[in-house]
């Protein structure tokens, strides 16, 4: 089977990818799919950094505003709608670069194994709610190893999901391998840690003068309740927390750019597990990143 070309662009949070996206978009012929859990979800716009159609600059972009914010998305739902997105690029002889830093989505698309399609057990998940995330760690530890060593174990929603799809299928998530579908051309950001946390708190600043807060409140009016806002995480959940009176507003700004930082590194620990399968062109300016790009498509 032949290999349909793909570019791929990782980076940690701040690092200017929805930029090179739509730079190399332009220069190659290419349309975008965003690969960011959050930007999926209609209404999470400052929160989530979601391109604006003048940022786009005319360059399709897919899988931004695709799902309702009082629901889980699941990895599977986005494996479906990514896998026809790249069909559909590739049918129009344009180029998918697929764009973000979540690592679960970037599975879902570089990695062949399906996502199970489970679905939400409402009794099951009120009872591990009652636990503490370090308890529902040990769980998925002794029934599902694999996935507990790639999990962040401090994210109760996700260690949740995992047991709730080893209890409904009786069996680990199956490892991810390698898909023959697709070679990608991986092009990572990199940035000093010193000017990614300047970024993060200079970005952080703007979405607040640009109705972060606000957009939180609309969220609420909307019907997605406050545990909902605690699982989409960071902006939103720390928002929330304000709006509830938890903290002031300079100790939420405070605890949420610590946060977005430690997120940032986490990130990149994720990243490196495609340094040599398949290896990452790693770049500081977007400049840097069309030499590889041209000899990818030569």
């Amino acid at each position: 089977m032949s290999k349909n070309r793909i570019i791929v662009i990782i980076g940690q949070t701040a690092s200017g990818k929805s930029d090179l996206g739509v730079f190399l978009a332009k220069k190659f012929s290419g349309e975008v799919i965003s690969a960011d859990s959050r930007q999926v979800y209609r209404g999470l716009t400052i929160g989530s950094g979601k391109i604006s159609k003048q940022e786009m600059r005319g360059v399709p972009h897919h899988l931004l505003d695709v799902a309702d914010p009082r629901r889980i998305f699941s990895v599977a739902q986005y494996q479906k709608l990514a896998e026809k997105a790249l069909h559909e690029i590739i049918a129009r002889k344009k180029i998918p670069i697929i764009v973000g830093g979540s690592g679960m989505y970037l599975d879902a698309i570089l990695f062949g194994a399906p996502y199970p399609s489970v679905p939400p057990n409402k009794k099951l998940r009120k009872l591990l709610e009652k636990k503490s995330a370090n308890a529902l760690f040990l769980m998925l530890q002794k029934r599902d190893s694999a996935r507990a060593h790639s999990i962040d174990r401090h994210n109760k929603r996700r260690l949740i999901r995992a047991l709730e799809i080893f209890i409904a299928t009786k069996k680990p998530i199956p490892p991810l391998v390698k898909i023959h579908r697709y070679n990608p051309l991986i092009i990572g950001i990199t940035k000093d840690m010193r000017a990614l946390n300047r970024r993060i708190d200079i970005r952080l600043k703007t979405r607040i003068r640009h109705g972060l807060i606000a957009e939180v409140r609309r969220l609420l009016a909307k019907g997605v309740s406050y545990k909902r806002l605690y699982e989409l995480g960071l902006e939103y959940r720390f928002i929330s927390e304000y709006i509830r009176g938890a903290r002031t507003k300079k100790e939420t700004l405070a605890l949420l750019s610590r946060a977005i930082k430690k997120f940032a590194k986490r990130q990149m620990t994720w990243f490196m597990q495609y340094q040599k399968t398949p290896k990452i062109h790693w770049i500081r300016t977007k400049k840097q990143a069309e030499k590889p790009v041209a000899r990818f498509f030569k």
